[in-house]
């Protein structure tokens, strides 16, 4: 018997008995709970080849889901190719996963900074904002790569008015920097951190986006701001 399983359908079934949707209301929630999806989804969580690494919460992995679905339908984002980032953990942690959806596995679990004016060690703060220099959370779309001072760095179309849709004026992108690395913590006790990217160890740079351009999604989480993230997608 797969006790995993069953423990998160039952959660996700406790989270959904009140919450079914409400007829009034002609708007689609992508994100409004229900026995179907919530068996659904914990079905997939379940299935995932971890593939050594560990996998992200099935909170943040639950939302990324629903989110991806939906942008999907809609065109988009192509690729069954889904990025998580889960900000509420440290910076000390490997908090960005790379999930293959058609093979069911984890690609890729590495580090990922935050913006500098987000936060030390925990992310805490997030804007919009030009000049911000803090991350944004929500959808994204992968695009297209460039080089720039950075090398080889990807360019990210967000999805969420109010929330990120100004990463191409902010020029917030995925890139690689030397201070995302296990040695910048080993001396700082944080991860280094960006003016707002997600960037990622030098190393690791060229694979992920070679693998998660032209159409991904990329989904950046924090507890604090889900309200925010479910509201302005469901809009």
């Amino acid at each position: 018997m797969n006790y995993k399983f069953f423990s998160l359908l039952f959660f996700l079934l406790l989270m959904s008995f009140n919450s079914f949707p409400d007829k009034t209301n002609p708007k689609t929630n992508p994100f409004e709970p229900t026995e179907k999806k919530a068996s659904e989804n914990v079905s997939v969580y379940s299935q995932i080849d971890a593939n050594s690494f560990a996998l992200p919460s099935f909170e943040s992995f639950n939302l990324a889901l629903d989110g991806f679905n939906y942008l999907k339908e809609k065109g988009l984002i192509q690729k069954n190719i889904l990025t998580i980032v889960d900000f509420s953990l440290s910076s000390t942690a490997k908090r960005l996963w790379v999930i293959d959806l058609d093979q069911q596995k984890v690609l890729f679990q590495t580090l990922v900074a935050h913006g500098r004016n987000t936060g030390e060690e925990f992310a805490k703060a997030f804007s919009n904002q030009a000049e911000s220099f803090k991350s944004s959370v929500g959808f994204y779309a992968t695009a297209e790569i460039y080089n720039g001072k950075h090398g080889m760095s990807l360019k990210l179309d967000g999805l969420q008015k109010g929330l990120n849709d100004k990463a191409r004026e902010r020029a917030v992108v995925m890139h690689g920097a030397d201070y995302v690395s296990e040695s910048f913590i080993k001396q700082n006790k944080r991860l280094g951190r960006s003016q707002g990217c997600p960037a990622v160890p030098v190393e690791m740079n060229q694979k992920i986006i070679n693998v998660i351009k032209d159409k991904s999604c990329l989904f950046i989480y924090h507890p604090a701001a889900k309200q925010d993230i479910v509201s302005k997608l469901a809009s």
